[in-house]
Formats: C-alpha cells, structure tokens, sequence
C-alpha cells in the first residue's frame, strides 16, 4: 500500500511506518507555482500535474508541519490551495504531525484547510508535540518527547488500520485504543481520539 508524505520532517516517520506501507516523500512543494485560479485549467503546470498524479496514487497522506507566525508554511498553504478545487483529498485519509514545540495554530489551520477540502481525518492518527496550555493558572504544561517514537509508531499503525491495511501485523494493534482511555483528561497524548 502507497502513502504519500507531504512536508516536514521524515526521520521519525520513515523508520516506524509498518513495514508493508510504502512511505513516498514528496520533495516538491517547492516546485509548485503561486496558486492561480487561471492557470488551474484542463492542463495546469507540469509540477501541479505531478503532485496530483501523485496524491491520486496514495492510499493516504501524513503531513508534517511546523508552525510559523501561528500559522503553516506558506509552501504548503499554496500546495493545498492547488488541490481544493481538484479534489484529491476528497474522502482521502489524512494524518496531521505537527512539528512545532507550540503548533497548536498550525495544527488548527491545516485542520480546517483539510475539512474544507472534504479530506478524511484520521485524528487516532494526529501527533501534536506541543505542551498544552495549562489549566487553572495558565501555566504550560510540558509534555514529554521521550515517547515520541512509541506515540509516532502507534499513531502510523492507527493511519495504517484507516487506510484498509492490515493492521494487526503493528505490534501496537492490540494495546493502542486501551493506552488512549488511560490518558488523564486535558493532557495531550499525542494521538488524540
């Protein structure tokens, strides 16, 4: 099964993906033209071409994102801008990474940009490593990174499950929806229900 990458860091994701998912980095956000509803036609540029032809051809797609100025990069901003209209992330199962150590606002933008475009949310399958605000006195609350491969390869076997794979062959299968009932309330578990 083919899952297609679209920004961020790959490092994590790469070696924890279960091994019957082919994990297929996209490199070329960068190459996309400023989107422009006039040149968005029956033939629109080659490299927008390609990155649909690509997303076409995924089960699914992660994205990962850092947070810049509360918001996502604007080269990924353009390239979802590119696919609205076109419809490649229609029904098409996504997972959200958020890369920033406070990519709450990121997280949030790509979230409704995603919902907009009809794309199927997999939130079992999002991995937020921003500490939460804190509750009470506004404090925050850091959240610690040590589990981050543990909460990353739990969160890929979940997006594995969603996108029709078999999901029993993830050693998390069993024990990844009792870990989710185990988190206290109001602490970020890093895949969220």
């Amino acid at each position: 099964m083919h899952c297609f990458r679209k920004y961020g860091s790959t490092q994590t994701a790469s070696t924890r993906m279960p091994g019957h998912v082919k994990l297929t980095i996209y490199h070329g956000l960068g190459n996309l033209p400023h989107f422009n509803p006039e040149i968005d036609t029956e033939f629109p540029p080659p490299p927008v071409s390609d990155f649909r032809s690509q997303l076409n051809n995924s089960a699914g797609v992660i994205i990962s994102t850092p947070e810049y100025a509360h918001g996502i990069p604007g080269v990924l901003k353009n390239a979802l801008d590119w696919l609205v209209a076109s419809g490649e992330l229609y029904e098409k199962p996504v997972a959200l990474f958020s890369a920033s150590p406070r990519g709450r606002f990121a997280h949030a933008s790509v979230i409704e940009t995603l919902m907009v475009m009809m794309a199927r949310l997999i939130p079992e399958a999002f991995v937020n490593v921003s500490p939460p605000l804190g509750i009470g006195n506004g404090e925050l609350q850091v959240t610690a990174t040590a589990d981050l491969p543990t909460r990353v390869e739990r969160a890929l076997a979940v997006f594995a499950k969603a996108i029709d794979l078999p999901y029993s062959e993830s050693k998390f299968a069993a024990g990844a929806d009792q870990d989710h009932r185990d988190q206290e309330p109001g602490v970020d578990a890093g895949v969220r229900n």
